[in-house]
């Protein structure tokens, strides 16, 4: 079939098997030129392992340390029919890749919130690795299945106290607009923790201590953001920042929790990119156009697989961390400068749609949008026939 992009509102519902494979040999090629690490990880587990930092941060530890991977994701196969999601894809480009480099790569594809896939993941790392030396928790999902309780939570994205209104960028039309957004009510708080803070990862590492599944020295990893003021009433004021503070809470108890191991929890703060979940929160697209405009010109613009890179070379494993005062990590400095923020912020204010092309890279967040499912790639024939229904190796065609 010819597969095209087909775009609703801020998800593609379509992906392109050459288009993420090239995506993925990019972001190898990425962390190759970088060498490997002397001290890097040898036995990762990435729990969210199939798009964006999670991804990324696979492709940082086998590329860049020549790592064992086991990945955990919830994916839909392809059909002959119909194309695969984008995190199929990529995983199914990551482990051809890592056999040809002759690294082991094991996938499982389920609910990673689930009693059943922690055992099924965990049997697998007892059985082909013994331990792992480092977790990445990446997930990002609207809802969640508590394990035990059954109860269904779901995420929103919401202010906390007041109607919250702003600047946004409509992704389809490219119109700078205005939003408001209703505040929390009810147990929307509540629900959103319980679905973007640190339960599950507590969860996750409790069951593989539990297990004698973590090495000595292990380290583990959840990723979050903080921003800008200007979109801090939708994000760290708001309902996913309260799931934030939660996840720094479970960093700090788990930092104790690994203290026998000599191991360590940390709450990675990463730059805005565009990823399948940043798309879907109000303001922030806008704000990534604006900051991608002044970080390009300025020289400093990363991706997903720079960001990991950097995270893993230069503080991870460099044996110099460099925490802030709150003891995060913080990968989003370079976003957070003053300078950078300082031009940020006068473009927000003077930004409109007549202008946006001049103050900020909107063609720049649809290219990075369009990638995310393996289109705008170069060297891609997209009016080739393309066979959607491609197998990972460690799982086959069809979902676990």
């Amino acid at each position: 079939m010819i597969v095209a992009p087909k775009i609703r509102g801020f998800i593609c519902t379509t992906a392109h098997p050459e288009g993420c494979a090239k995506h993925v040999a990019e972001q190898i090629a990425v962390v190759k030129k970088g060498g490997l690490m002397e001290n890097g990880p040898k036995r990762v587990l990435v729990i969210g392992s199939s798009t964006g930092y999670g991804l990324s941060s696979r492709i940082a530890a086998a590329f860049g340390a020549n790592a064992s991977t086991i990945g955990v994701f919830f994916e839909r196969p392809g059909e002959d029919d119909r194309t695969a999601t984008a995190g199929w894809y990529n995983t199914a480009a990551f482990e051809k890749e890592a056999k040809e480099a002759g690294l082991y790569a094991r996938s499982f594809n389920g609910d990673a919130y689930s009693d059943a896939v922690k055992t099924e993941v965990i049997a697998a790392i007892k059985a082909d690795l013994e331990q792992v030396d480092l977790v990445i928790y990446s997930l990002a999902s609207p809802r969640r299945t508590h394990p035990t309780s059954g109860e269904v939570f779901k995420s929103v994205l919401k202010p906390i106290g007041e109607i919250y209104t702003n600047k946004n960028l409509n992704t389809t039309t490219g119109v700078v607009n205005e939003i408001s957004i209703e505040p929390a009510q009810g147990d929307d708080i509540a629900q959103t923790v319980a679905v973007m803070g640190g339960e599950d990862w507590e969860m996750w590492m409790d069951a593989l201590l539990a297990a004698d599944a973590l090495a000595p020295g292990v380290q583990t990893v959840s990723y979050s953001y903080i921003g800008p003021e200007v979109t801090w009433p939708i994000y760290k004021n708001g309902t996913i920042g309260k799931a934030k503070e939660d996840l720094e809470m479970v960093q700090r108890k788990l930092d104790e929790k690994l203290a026998p191991l000599n191991g360590k929890a940390w709450v990675s703060v990463n730059k805005a990119l565009v990823t399948q979940a940043s798309s879907a929160i109000p303001v922030v697209p806008l704000y990534i156009s604006l900051l991608y405009k002044v970080m390009k010109a300025e020289g400093t613009h990363e991706d997903t697989i720079e960001q990991m890179d950097r995270l893993f070379r230069d503080r991870l494993y460099s044996g110099n961390p460099q925490p802030d005062e709150a003891g995060r990590i913080r990968v989003d400095d370079w976003e957070m400068k003053p300078a950078v923020q300082e031009l940020v912020g006068k473009r927000w204010t003077e930004v409109n749609t007549d202008n946006l092309a001049e103050y900020g890279d909107f063609a720049g967040y649809q290219s990075s949008f369009l990638r995310l499912f393996g289109f705008g790639l170069e060297g891609v024939d997209y009016s080739a026939d393309t066979n959607p229904n491609v197998p990972v190796p460690s799982i086959g065609a069809a979902a676990a």
